[in-house]
């Protein structure tokens, strides 16, 4: 179904962009980010805490517009996705995990390009840093930091819809079809053992964003006229 809904972006791309020339032009953007996650364990669902990640979150779309109300976007992002959740396997256990992952997007624009519109799309995202963090009775316990760690995806899949206001204001909402952690990783518990601490996991991360305009590069703007 993912694979079917980037096809069509793309196919729909390709045959608008052989018509007429489009207006092309950069904006870049912060990113404030309030995830939660739908997780299940061993076959039940459990609950996440709100995370807030204000930082490190950057995106930079070039923009294809081929009318004043209808147009493409792609481009490269950074951004700081995670997820917070007590252990269900471990009482009085929490973990707070993060990915810093490199994205890049590809979308269409609906309504007044110049003012407010609506946007949808989908964003292939490449986690670089995987950091977690362990607290037992509100007390650090673990903390790691892995570059390109195998305990999470090679690459993830997320869809993404949202509305930009006048003036660069952007509220969107996101959802990660990939599970956030390897399923099959394996490592070792405190003891030693051999263990796949996310086999019977399932974390899909989802999360509701606010950003703003940075800057608007015109330098590319093309004038059909």
């Amino acid at each position: 179904m993912k694979y079917a809904f980037v096809f069509g972006l793309l196919l729909l791309a390709t045959k608008s962009f052989g018509q007429d020339q489009p207006k092309v032009y950069t904006t870049s953007s912060g990113e404030i980010i309030f995830s939660f996650a739908g997780i299940t364990a061993n076959g039940s669902e459990e609950g996440s805490v709100m995370r807030f990640s204000p930082v490190i979150n950057l995106q930079n779309w070039v923009n294809f517009d081929k009318a004043d109300n209808f147009g493409f976007f792609t481009g490269l992002s950074v951004r700081n996705v995670g997820v917070i959740y007590d252990e269900p396997a471990e009482p009085n256990t929490r973990v707070k995990a993060r990915t810093y992952n490199v994205g890049i997007p590809v979308g269409v624009k609906l309504g007044n390009l110049d003012k407010a519109f609506f946007f949808a799309g989908y964003e292939l995202e490449l986690p670089v840093n995987y950091k977690e963090k362990i607290f037992v009775n509100e007390e650090k316990e673990e903390k790691r930091s892995i570059w390109f760690s195998s305990r999470v995806p090679t690459v993830n899949h997320s869809l993404m819809a949202g509305v930009q206001m006048p003036y660069g204001a952007t509220l969107k909402f996101k959802y990660y079809l990939t599970n956030f952690y390897n399923k099959s990783y394996s490592g070792n518990d405190r003891q030693g053992n051999s263990i796949k601490p996310y086999e019977n996991l399932d974390i899909n991360v989802f999360y509701v964003s606010l950003s703003f305009g940075l800057l608007k590069n015109t330098d590319f703007y093309y004038d059909r006229d």
